[in-house]
């Protein structure tokens, strides 16, 4: 079986990392936070140190890391640390599955490959629940050869796995997701709440644009309206799901690119407004569906 190295043990690594040991495979985990590394320890992952002794050895290293710069420090290094460009075998293939912006992604691919080593960049789609059903969608950016040898693991983790594009594809494709998801959750919220404020039955606005021209994920899977749908956040208090913070910060990075390409984006630009302005009134730890309350009438 495969020998793996899973650096990044938290809300999604954790469980991903969790399934690759289910199926045998073996798994040599690092995180800063040791309590993380001992869950996955007691379910039958070995651990290292550092992040370079986990990698050292490895047929695969799978990361999953909060940002761009976290990434770019943990495989290129700098002056006083080693990255683990510097230490994994050349056979070994690197897969980041953090969601970052996609020229640090193509920095790393790039030096990688100046070492004649595999990387590919390969977001996740499907949330907590997805990451420990093994169900997560992959969106890949990397060459064929490097698309092909990641199912060995990627098939463990996951339900669907596309392949984007070159390195740096998957990120670009994973912000234009997310930002149209943020633009119907928006657009949702807004049109149930007109219908609560002219007397419907907001299930039953829900099930009428379920089958209608407007129609879409948020209606189908994750209603934002409390007490609309069971077992989604809205009907928890918004606890659990995607956070605010992470929609902003994706939304940042959909702009971010937006810029650089100079594309119009103006529908995801307002996205990333509001977002912020609820994150700002203390709802960043709560799903994004919350957004659903900057339009519902208070007590």
């Amino acid at each position: 079986m495969a020998t793996v190295a899973f650096i990044g043990l938290g809300n999604m690594g954790g469980p991903m990392a969790a399934n690759l040991i289910k199926a045998g495979m073996t798994v040599t985990v690092f995180d800063l936070n040791p309590a993380a590394v001992d869950a996955l320890t007691s379910q039958g992952a070995l651990s290292a140190k550092t992040a370079c002794g986990a990698a050292a050895s490895a047929d695969f290293v799978i990361t999953m890391l909060p940002a761009g710069k976290h990434v770019r420090g943990l495989y290129i290094g700098d002056d006083d640390n080693k990255g683990l460009l510097d230490v994994v075998p050349k056979q070994a293939l690197l897969i980041d599955c953090s969601t970052i912006d996609a020229d640090s992604a193509r920095l790393v691919g790039a030096k990688a490959a100046e070492k004649g080593i595999e990387f590919m960049d390969a977001p996740v789609s499907g949330g907590t629940a997805g990451a420990a059903a093994g169900t997560l969608t992959f969106i890949c950016g990397g060459s064929d050869n490097a698309y092909a040898k990641a199912q060995t693991v990627l098939r463990v983790m996951g339900g669907n796995i596309f392949h984007a594009g070159s390195v740096g594809a998957g990120q670009v494709a994973k912000i234009c997701n997310n930002m149209l998801l943020s633009v119907l959750m928006v657009g949702t919220s807004e049109s149930i709440q007109l219908g609560l404020d002219n007397g419907l039955d907001p299930k039953v606005l829900s099930d009428i644009m379920k089958v209608s021209s407007g129609g879409n994920w948020t209606l189908e899977k994750y209603n934002p309206c409390p007490g609309v749908m069971e077992n989604v956040p809205s009907s928890k208090d918004y606890q659990g799901g995607f956070m605010v913070d992470l929609m902003v910060k994706d939304l940042g990075l959909s702009q971010q690119a937006a810029l650089a390409s100079n594309s119009s984006t103006p529908m995801g630009s307002l996205a990333r407004s509001l977002y912020v302005n609820h994150a700002r009134q203390g709802n960043g730890s709560r799903d994004f569906s919350s957004i659903f309350e900057q339009f519902s009438k208070k007590k």
